[in-house]
């Protein structure tokens, strides 16, 4: 079954999937893209611009993804994963660590990600996130994770005005680049990216979430360098749903930004 019929297909059952131990074999180098051979639990007709198209996949994660057998998900075609370190100025996701070292093993790009708070100032964010994520040899740029917080008890109803935004998303970025050496891409939804007029914040490589709707659709005008497309992404090696993501280019561009971008 191609790689088109499969996101189109609806799972019906449970996914057996393994749990983080190694089933063997030697690691996949982290340059050589695998073709995805992914399912999805609830498939989205993207018309036009279909993932399918692309041929660079991998996959986001943090503490909800509790069984992870990373080399069985890099066979299966996860190229590249963004892991869930931080949150605000004082949480650590439970998981990074394991998540970050598993990933390392079996050769698939790594990045680590911060969930942006709105109660605490960005140099306390900044400072949390170096704290917590190594410097590691070939880890992608870091990212800045955007978007309304709904859930915190202490921030959900904070929503600056756009200028507030984009003063605290310059601020964390820049004390970020400066420790890692690489400028960080931008994580957005398309509410948050409106509301506060990023089509305006220039400069940095966007990964853009739009689960039902293109990237051209959702964000008119926007280049963008990863797409999120599912929440609903079934893997062999991964127990439970896991997000989906892609690159957007070819895989000698894969390889070429990864020569760019990644630290050295």
């Amino acid at each position: 079954m191609n790689f088109r019929t499969i996101l189109s297909a609806l799972l019906i059952g449970t996914l057996a999937a393994c749990g983080g131990g190694d089933s063997g074999g030697k690691a996949i180098p982290v340059g050589e893209a695998v073709a995805p051979n992914f399912r999805d639990a609830k498939p989205v007709d993207f018309k036009g611009q279909t993932p399918a198209r692309f041929p660079v996949h991998g996959i986001d994660a943090a503490r909800f993804q509790k069984s992870v057998n990373w080399k069985q998900a890099r066979r299966n075609g996860v190229n590249f994963a963004f892991i869930k370190a931080t949150e605000g100025g004082d949480l650590l996701d439970s998981s990074f660590k394991s998540h970050w070292r598993g990933a390392g093993q079996a050769g698939v790009a790594r990045g680590a990600y911060h969930f942006y708070y709105f109660c605490t100032t960005p140099e306390v964010q900044a400072r949390w996130f170096i704290k917590n994520v190594p410097r590691a040899k070939g880890m992608l740029p870091p990212v800045l994770d955007m978007e309304w917080n709904p859930f915190s008890p202490t921030c959900a109803h904070r929503r600056p005005e756009a200028r507030v935004v984009q003063d605290e998303m310059r601020r964390w970025l820049k004390i970020v680049e400066a420790h890692y050496g690489q400028r960080p891409i931008i994580y957005t939804t398309p509410r948050f990216y409106k509301e506060n007029k990023l089509a305006q914040f220039k400069g940095y490589e966007y990964w853009l979430r739009t689960t039902a709707k293109t990237p051209r659709q959702a964000y008119p005008g926007e280049s963008w360098r990863f797409w999120q497309y599912s929440m609903t992404g079934l893997i062999d090696g991964i127990a439970g749903e896991v997000d989906l993501n892609l690159f957007n280019g070819n895989r000698a561009q894969w390889n070429a930004w990864l020569a760019a971008r990644a630290h050295r």
